[in-house]
C-alpha cells in the first residue's frame, strides 16, 4: 500500500495552535500573505493551519516559527500539559 499523497490533514482540528498561529502573526505584523510569502506557501496553507486544519511538516513548522521570531514549542505545545514554552539546550 502506498503511503497517502497530498495534503497533511490534522486527525483533528486544533483551534488552540491556530489561535496562537494568527496571534503570533498579527503581533509581528504580518498578513497572511505575507506569512505565506516569507515562508514559501500558499495563503490557503496558512489559513488552514489557522483553523486548525492541517498539521504542517517540522521542515514548515520551524520556518513558521523563524519568521514570526519565536518557537515551535510556543506556537504549537499544549499551555496546559506542564511543558514548557521555551526549550533550551
Amino acid at each position: 500500500m502506498a503511503p497517502p499523497t497530498g495534503p497533511v490533514r490534522a486527525a483533528e482540528t486544533d483551534g488552540a495552535a491556530g489561535t496562537r498561529i494568527r496571534a503570533v502573526r498579527r503581533e509581528a505584523g504580518l498578513t497572511q500573505q505575507g506569512l505565506a510569502t516569507a515562508v514559501a506557501v500558499s495563503r490557503q496553507t496558512i489559513i488552514a493551519m489557522e483553523t486548525g486544519d492541517y498539521a504542517p511538516s517540522v521542515y514548515l513548522a520551524i520556518k513558521i516559527a523563524r519568521a514570526l521570531g519565536t518557537t515551535v514549542e510556543r506556537l504549537w505545545s499544549d499551555p496546559d500539559d506542564g511543558s514548557p514554552d521555551r526549550v533550551t539546550v
